[in-house]
């Protein structure tokens, strides 16, 4: 019997999903809560008419050299931190469940800056003396819409699947959200009730989940 069901695909900004879901979950989440955050959403009534192709989970894997901190000249090792060891984890573990692709992107130091709780402190008059424990590494991530951009565009133009269901809300997926339109996918976009999400970004989508 021919199943004629809709097939979607997942697309799943998983910086954006990961912090989402901490902040409901008041800690870094794990495989488990991730898988069963995606069931619920496939349990969706506007997907009841669709069956799952792939999910795609894209991050990029934690930076993993040593910077030496400017104020006191000590060396940290940002790979061997508990935030890049989760990470870590919960992608060797993602990329082995069935139906589940991890695309990797990059992640690049930018050098240090001054944590906002230090700047409220260091405003204060008189100023007290700038602490190495005041700095934050900066990071920059690099290549992941690059790759969400170029699925979307080869899952349209192959016709590999009838739906896509973008979860994000980085208004950088315009362009490959309208190249999906135009090549006749229905677009589903997700935005996980983020407070900031961008108006022309739902004005791309064929349907917004709540």
């Amino acid at each position: 019997m021919t199943d004629d069901r809709d097939r979607i695909a997942l697309l799943l900004d998983g910086g954006f999903v990961k912090k989402r879901l901490a902040e409901r979950l008041h800690g870094f989440p794990t495989t488990q809560d991730v898988a069963l955050w995606v069931s619920a959403l496939l349990l969706h009534p506007d997907l009841d008419q669709a069956r799952l192709f792939r999910i795609y989970w894209y991050d990029a894997d934690p930076f993993g050299q040593k910077r030496k901190n400017p104020i006191d000249g000590r060396q940290f090792n940002f790979g061997t931190t508990l935030e890049a060891n989760r990470n870590r984890e919960l992608m060797r573990q993602l990329e082995v469940l069935p139906d589940v692709a991890v695309r990797k992107g990059e992640l690049h130091f930018r050098g240090w800056r001054v944590h906002a709780g230090a700047m409220k402190e260091l405003a204060k008059d008189p100023p007290r003396t700038l602490r190495a424990m005041d700095l934050e590494p900066v990071f920059i991530q690099k290549g992941v819409d690059m790759r969400i951009g170029l699925d979307i565009a080869s899952l349209a133009l192959k016709r590999l699947v009838d739906a896509i269901l973008l979860v994000t809300a980085d208004a950088d997926m315009i362009p490959a959200m309208k190249l999906a339109r135009r090549e006749g996918l229905r677009v589903f976009l997700h935005t996980m009730d983020t407070p900031n999400r961008r108006d022309e970004l739902l004005a791309h989508a064929d349907r917004t989940l709540a």
